[in-house]
């Protein structure tokens, strides 16, 4: 099978969607000509002109609310911000009408908005331009939250965001968007709402999602010489989330171990833990850990940014305390 980035996995997706429904639209800051801060919609406006994929003045608040009402007069906006620290100026656009009209309204309108944005840190650029705000949409009802972490999954998801009828956030780490993987080139879709055992294992269980991924699997790999058996489950939708997977590799485990890049305060890794303590807690041998970043903003000094962020040896640490 073929190997493709991650970016050029979602450009096939857009691409592929573009060409599947004439009601398909993309717009967002340079995401014309010059084909997106990171790559992502190069060459899709020669493909398909300048009608259909738009570039759009600095104004977020401005074109993710013609976003929604795009969405719900017929056309299925697919809306880019050039980093997702600006999605702050859209939230009154997303949590107070895109993800409650549907509802408000019976059923009769339907919101099929894709939001996709850039995200996270390693990258040392500072406290408001490396945020995750995952946590904040998730708790929102009436959105769906994406965060997928390899090639494959990034066309499958992105695709069925695109035919969804509901608004649907798609969060992108920066560090995955030249990351290979396999990519079947016939048409394929991923139902939202699946996590995936990435790594099969039957010591500790590890939840977690986007970037986060690949530094578990590292993990996984440098506990395996030790004798340790992980499992890795990703996430890649957290709304709505997969709580049978979850559970299922808990119960198999019996021990849980909770990563995520971003802050732990009323977080997903707080919701995951949450899940299987209501649900799973006969299962577990021991307490439930999280490995996050520090409550703090994440700093420019790569230094101090590696600190904050967790790294692999953080999870490494968190599995050897699990099974102490």
């Amino acid at each position: 099978m073929r190997r493709i980035s991650y970016r050029e996995a979602l450009n096939e997706a857009l691409a592929e969607e573009l060409s599947r429904d004439p009601k398909v639209v993309i717009w967002g800051l340079d995401v014309g000509p010059y084909g997106g801060a990171f790559g992502v919609t190069q060459g899709l406006s020669e493909e398909f002109g300048c009608e259909r994929v738009i570039d759009m003045p600095i104004s977020e608040a401005g074109y993710v609310g013609a976003g929604v009402g795009a969405a719900i007069t017929g056309l299925r906006p697919v809306v880019e911000l050039q980093f997702s620290d600006w999605i702050t100026i859209a939230t009154d656009q997303l949590i107070n009408h895109a993800a409650k009209m549907r509802y408000m309204f019976g059923g009769v309108l339907k919101v099929p908005l894709v939001l996709r944005a850039p995200v996270g840190g390693y990258v040392s650029s500072s406290a408001d331009h490396c945020q995750m705000f995952e946590s904040v949409f998730t708790f929102v009802p009436g959105l769906k939250v994406v965060l997928p972490a390899t090639p494959y999954d990034a066309k499958g998801l992105l695709k069925s965001a695109i035919r969804d009828d509901n608004p649907v956030i798609f969060f992108e780490h920066n560090q995955l968007y030249k990351t290979e993987g396999e990519v079947p080139e016939q048409e394929y879709l991923i139902p939202l709402g699946q996590a995936d055992v990435k790594r099969e294992g039957n010591d500790v269980t590890i939840v977690t999602y986007s970037f986060m991924v690949l530094k578990s699997l590292a993990a996984a790999e440098t506990l395996a010489k030790e004798g340790i058996s992980v499992e890795v489950v990703d996430l890649r939708t957290i709304d709505p989330l997969d709580e049978d997977t979850i559970l299922e590799s808990v119960a198999k485990t019996n021990h849980l171990v909770v990563v995520q890049e971003t802050w732990p305060r009323c977080s997903v890794s707080a919701e995951v833990a949450a899940v299987v303590a209501e649900k799973g807690f006969d299962s577990l041998d021991a307490p439930i850990l999280r490995v996050t970043a520090e409550n703090v903003p994440v700093p420019f000094s790569p230094v101090l940014e590696s600190f904050v962020l967790p790294q692999e040896q953080d999870i490494v640490q968190a599995v050897r305390k699990a099974l102490a």
